[in-house]
């Protein structure tokens, strides 16, 4: 049975791919995903916040008590001359390529489009074997128009895609006007792959403390809903690679995303509830259901269930909403016959 596919152009030994989460702070951690069976792991992200922030605590160290002490100048290099870049992060790709035999994928959180090009060429330089563009911003401007939105995300893959060689896949929320638009302009600018979808975490507020909190929610199995319906939408329309995250708890999720017509399927919530090792039982339930079910290969399956080939592509559109409204009102009228008894009781 071959459980193999194609991600970003690299051969994968199986869908079974780690996002980024903190599981690969170390490297510990990224041979231990290795060892339980991810075919390739994403590394947390380089936020382009953090490294404005460390290099504006370099330029106060390098220049504190100087204008007391003006011959303390010549001690040290200006901060234009002194290299602040990600070396943490760059180390930490170079640690992992030595560590392991799997691919690992670099994500990039940048901020302004300058930052974005700068890091991609030094994790590509690091040994990264692609790069996850991490397209996290929620706008607050409301002079900031929609279409100024996509462009300037259409600019900045445009932008990464010339300072590489490497794959670069599009980590993408669902809100756009136009989902379907937005996925063809990135496939035209070159993106070797989308990864569907970006969670955003909403904030918190402690009623104690009256203070706003962060608040991370693990994804439950409901979450796959959405990249389910839209890569099966996609599916045979662009020619990127698709990548489902958010919601890949058990083979039967990794299935059925698979059958819409993802290339990987993503894991991170799942480790984080039941450790590394739980990969190893996904991996055989996903296995043993294609023993079971007569297919051969992963391949074989893929987009088998996708708008393209379903027999009802409505299934993945407006014209299923109605079914599913009636049958809420089934289940809304089964609810009612127990308080009927009741009432004539």
């Amino acid at each position: 049975m071959d459980l193999s596919t194609q991600y970003l152009g690299m051969q994968l030994r199986t869908p079974l791919v780690a996002s980024a989460s903190p599981l690969s702070h170390e490297i510990a951690g990224i041979r231990a995903l290795e060892d339980a069976g991810a075919s390739a792991v994403v590394l947390f992200s380089l936020f382009e916040e953090q490294l404005h922030k460390e290099a504006l605590e370099l330029e106060l160290h390098l220049n504190a008590g100087t204008e007391s002490f003006a011959e303390s100048l010549t001690y040290f290099p200006h901060s234009s001359e002194f290299h602040t870049g990600p070396e943490e992060y760059l180390n930490h790709i170079r640690k992992a390529k030595a560590a392991v035999d799997i691919p690992i994928i670099a994500s990039l959180n940048g901020a302004t489009l300058g930052g974005w090009t700068k890091y991609a060429r030094q994790v590509e330089q690091a040994g990264a074997d692609a790069i996850e563009c991490n397209l996290y911003s929620i706008p607050t401007n409301t002079e900031i128009l929609g279409s100024e939105i996509e462009a300037s995300y259409a600019n900045i893959l445009r932008e990464v895609k010339t300072s590489v060689q490497i794959p670069v896949a599009a980590k993408l929320s669902p809100f756009f006007s136009n989902f379907a638009n937005m996925a063809k302009r990135f496939d035209h600018l070159g993106a070797n792959g989308l990864v569907l979808f970006n969670r955003f975490y909403q904030p918190d507020i402690d009623l104690e403390e009256l203070e706003i909190k962060p608040n991370v929610l693990l994804s439950s199995p409901q979450d796959l809903r959405l990249p389910l319906t839209w890569i099966g939408i996609l599916y045979g329309r662009i020619r990127a690679s698709l990548a489902a995250t958010s919601g890949v708890h058990s083979a039967e999720d990794a299935l059925k995303l698979l059958m819409v017509g993802a290339d990987v399927t993503m894991l991170c919530s799942v480790l984080l509830r039941h450790g590394i090792g739980h990969l190893r039982h996904i991996e055989q339930g996903i296995a043993e259901w294609m023993e079971e079910h007569e297919y051969e290969s992963v391949h074989q399956m893929q987009g088998s269930m996708s708008q393209l080939r379903c027999s009802d592509p409505g299934a993945f559109e407006r014209s299923q909403y109605m079914r599913a409204v009636k049958g809420l009102q089934h289940v809304e009228a089964a609810a009612r016959e127990p308080r009927k008894a009741l009432s004539r009781d």
